[in-house]
Formats: structure tokens, sequence, C-alpha cells
């Protein structure tokens, strides 16, 4: 009966939809898994140049030569640093079509910054929504699998004459690996896309305290050269 019963055993001896639902939903566990690895080393990493970028930002190094280094790393730069580089490259070229209004240089640096925020928090969002949609409806696939293989089940029970325990047990238990596996494939997502939103939310609003300071530098170098100037 143990042998009858085990995993390996209830998994050969389900229908043909409990198995392809059991396939389906290992697959969907693997990528789910592989999603949440990907997505653990990458935010690490923003977290690590963010790190490093903002140490050198405020280290007292000039704009000019934080934005030179921020070109040649283009690339290799995080989500800081590139967003940094669209503020600073927005305000030279209004500052070479000689536009000296203080607001429209902040404005057209402000603008600059918030649109390579967007496109960094899409980059760093990626994945995410799978991470939700497993969470969400891999336990319902599982359920989809154990109500067919329950009615399977019963449907074969119908042409036997007496009904027993040990006669119904294997069928009931077969349905209910496609659950187990659902539920497997789900609360690794879910826990993982909980602490994910988590961690990028504060990768957000570190960007936009950035973006704020920064445009408050710009507004203190502008009023400085302005005061230089009369």
């Amino acid at each position: 009966m143990n042998q009858d019963l085990s995993i390996f055993q209830l998994v050969l001896n389900a229908s043909l939809v409990v198995q392809l639902v059991m396939l389906l939903l290992i697959t969907v566990s693997v990528a789910s898994w592989a999603a949440i690895f990907r997505k653990l080393f990458s935010l690490g990493k923003v977290k690590q140049l963010n790190d490093t970028f903002e140490r050198d930002f405020w280290s007292g190094s000039s704009l000019n030569d934080l934005f030179a280094a921020a070109a040649q790393n283009a690339r290799q730069g995080g989500p800081m640093e590139r967003i940094f580089a669209s503020g600073m490259r927005e305000y030279q070229k209004l500052r070479e079509r000689h536009i000296t209004d203080a607001a429209a240089l902040m404005d057209g640096a402000r603008r600059a910054m918030r649109a390579s925020f967007q496109r960094e928090m899409d980059v760093i969002e990626t994945h995410l929504s799978f991470l939700a949609s497993v969470g969400s409806v891999s336990p319902y696939v599982g359920l989809f699998g154990t109500v067919w293989g329950i009615m399977h089940a019963f449907t074969g029970l119908a042409a036997l004459t007496q009904v027993t325990l040990a006669s119904v047990a294997p069928g009931i238990a077969e349905a209910l690996v496609a659950t187990a596996i659902g539920l497997f494939a789900a609360i690794p997502a879910v826990v993982a896309y909980n602490r994910f939103a988590r961690d990028i939310d504060r990768i957000a609003i570190r960007l936009e305290t950035f973006i704020e300071e920064f445009s408050n530098i710009l507004q203190r170098n502008l009023g400085a050269q302005s005061a230089s100037g009369h």
C-alpha cells in the first residue's frame, strides 16, 4: 500500500489530464524559481551600483566629472547614474541653446530625469508580474487538476459493485497531488513577489529622492551663476 501511494506512483497512475496539469505546474514552478533567482541577483546588483554612484556623487566630485564618467559607463552603470546622466545631458543641451531661464532649465532637466526614472523602473520590475500570476493562478490550476482527477476516480468506481476505502483512496490521492504541486508553485512565488515588491518600492523612493536632491543642486548652481552674473 505504501508503495502504491508513493508520490511517484500517484503521478504515474493519474489520468492524462491530471498528468498534464502536473507537468504544467512543475514547468511553471521551475520558471518561477529561475525568475526568483534572476530577480534576486539583479536587484542586488542595482543596489550595489546605486550605492557606488551615490557615494561618488556626494564625495565632492564636480558634476561635469561625474557626467563624463557616467557617459563612459553608460552600459555598466546603475539606474541612479543613468538618471543623473539624463538630467545633466538635458541641462547642458539647454544651456548650449543659450536658454537662461532657470525655470525652463530646471523643467527640462527634471522631465528628462523623470522619463529616465520610468524607463529604469520598467526594467527593474521585469518578471514581477510573472511571479504575481504564478502565485495567483497556480492554486486554481492545481484545483482544476484535483477536481478532474476526483471526477475521473468516481467515474471508475461506478463500475464497482462494492466500494471500500482501499478502492477510493488511490484515486483521491492522485487528484490531490495536483493541488499540492499547485501550492508548491504558488507559495514561493507569492513570498518572492512580496519581498521584491517591497525592495523595488525602496529603490523607487531612493531614486525619486535623488532626483529631488540633484534638482536642488542644479537650482543652487543656477542661483549662484545668476548672482555672479549680476
